[in-house]
């Protein structure tokens, strides 16, 4: 499903939600799609076919037709999605640094052990990925 050479589309936050469901969903119609979306957001027929239609258009969907029924499907991985937006929220916010990001959402967040013992294994893993020699122990502010 990745699309090598190409860049991804941007993906607004109401094509989000579409792109959720058909992840998770797929295929499906439009009116699938609306049945999902409408009660959480209240959006009709003629939006939620506006939306898909963008996604087509960005090469962020894919349909086949079956008589006169258009069904969706992704063309890209949520995976990839998530990666993309990750990478500009860092750079618009954080200017591209990743430490000061995860610094502000540990500081910011009220984390459990479970969450902190997480964090924890990826960075391990992470450092021993990189091969990294980890820095001695040291006291983090508050």
């Amino acid at each position: 499903m990745a699309r090598h050479g190409d860049s991804l589309p941007h993906i607004s936050d109401a094509e989000w939600l579409v792109m959720r469901f058909l992840w998770e969903n797929s295929p499906a119609t439009a009116g699938d799609v609306v049945a999902a979306l409408e009660p959480r957001t209240g959006w009709n027929a003629k939006t939620v076919l506006t939306l898909i239609n963008r996604l087509v258009g960005k090469g962020a969907l894919g349909f086949t037709k079956d008589a006169r029924i258009h069904l969706y499907h992704p063309k890209v991985t949520e995976r990839e999605c998530v990666k993309v937006e990750t990478q500009s929220f860092v750079n618009r916010v954080f200017g591209g640094a990743v430490q000061p990001m995860l610094a502000h959402f540990v500081r910011e967040s009220a984390l459990s052990d479970q969450d902190i013992a997480e964090l924890r294994r990826i960075l391990d893993e992470s450092s021993a990925k990189s091969g990294a020699a980890r820095p001695k122990s040291r006291k983090v502010r508050p």
